[in-house]
Formats: structure tokens, C-alpha cells, sequence
């Protein structure tokens, strides 16, 4: 049986798949643009379900395209936005937020009081990084301040927070936030179809920011 890789690239402008045979050649690819939102001058935010939506349909399109199904998989690769972040309410499996993009300099004022005790190296002994808007732990920080209950939410329970990178950072798994390794679960749910809109938590227990 011919069996294929598949590489997910999850983009700050859109989603693609492509599918590979053995010798390395490109025997389909589908990709989808999603929205890009601007709030306001250096804020640039996305919306996290439409690109849980895109990522299913390219999967769905490759898969179409090449006439063959998710079994023919034998491995995904999955590359993605790094720093961009979105928190999960783990109950429903709903962002509770857009996504804040690796581009949003939203949280400057974060950084900038941070750094006014021990500058902007002040946590690179601890985590290898300088304070910078880029980096994901000060946007979670905004986005607990600034969404209504976001805090007290965590608090009570913790939440899945997504900050994109494979080296995501979570208070807890949540098991609507689909671990890389389901990729393959989700191409078998969506096969040719792309009519899906459910909610990772709603839709096959697979995936993933």
C-alpha cells in the first residue's frame, strides 16, 4: 500500500496541507486564507476557530485532491505561528478570546514595568528570553487582566493555554485541544468533507494553537 506524509502549516495568514509520497514529490496540496484583525494600531489579533475551521478543510482538500485516505498517512508535520496565543476555557472548549498574534505589541506597558526592576534580561537566566512583546507569557498576562472572569476562571479551574509553539505551555491538557499527534484522528473525522465547523472540543478529540 502507498503510504504518504502529510505536513500541516499552520501560517500567520493561512493554513496549507501538502501531501508527500515517498520520493519526496508534492502529489496535493489545499490552503485557505484566514482573517487578519486590528483592533487598534499595533494590536493584530486572529480568530482561533476560523482557523480550527481552515486547518480542517485543508486536510479535508489534500486528502480530496490526492484521491486517497487519512489510513495512507503515515506521519503529519506540523509547523505553526510560535508565539501566537490563545487561552481555552477547558469546560467548553471555547477561546475565550481571539488569538493575540506573535505581531501584537499590545502588551509593551507589561514588558516596559517588568523591565524597570532588573531590565529587559531580567527573566533570561530563568527562561532563556529577553522581556519582549513577541513572546507569549505577557500577552497570557493581558489577556487574564483583560477579559471579564478570565482570572477568576483560572483560578477556580485551569485553563488550556495555547501559545502555539510545539513547546506549548499548559495549565492543564484540555482535551479539546487536540495534541499534534491526533493530526492523523482529525484527517480521518474530516476525510473528504469539509462541511465541519465544530469546536475542538466538539469535533474529533485531535489537533491543535
Amino acid at each position: 500500500m502507498t503510504r504518504y506524509i502529510a505536513a500541516l502549516d499552520q501560517g500567520t495568514t493561512s493554513t496549507r496541507c501538502m501531501l508527500f509520497d515517498h520520493a519526496g514529490k508534492v502529489i496535493a496540496q489545499d490552503q485557505k486564507e484566514h482573517r487578519q484583525i486590528f483592533p487598534q494600531p499595533g494590536w493584530v489579533e486572529h480568530d482561533a476557530l476560523e482557523i480550527w475551521t481552515r486547518t480542517q478543510e485543508v486536510i479535508a482538500g489534500a486528502l480530496a485532491k490526492a484521491r486517497v485516505l487519512s489510513a495512507d498517512l503515515a506521519a503529519v508535520g506540523i509547523t505553526n505561528q510560535r508565539e501566537t496565543t490563545v487561552v481555552w476555557d477547558k469546560a467548553t472548549g471555547q477561546p475565550i478570546h481571539n488569538a493575540l498574534v506573535w505581531q501584537d505589541t499590545r502588551t509593551a506597558d507589561i514588558c516596559a514595568a517588568l523591565a524597570r526592576a532588573g531590565g529587559q534580561d531580567r527573566f533570561r537566566a530563568r527562561t532563556g528570553l529577553p522581556l519582549a512583546t513577541y513572546f507569549s507569557g505577557p500577552k497570557i498576562r493581558w489577556l487574564l487582566d483583560h477579559v471579564p472572569g478570565a482570572r477568576a476562571r483560572a483560578q477556580r479551574s485551569p485553563c488550556a493555554i495555547d501559545a502555539e509553539p510545539s513547546s506549548t505551555m499548559r495549565c492543564k491538557r484540555a482535551p479539546s485541544v487536540p495534541p499534534a499527534s491526533g493530526v492523523r484522528q482529525i484527517a480521518g473525522s474530516v476525510k473528504a468533507s469539509a462541511s465541519s465547523t465544530s469546536t475542538p472540543m466538539r469535533s474529533a478529540s485531535s489537533s491543535r494553537y
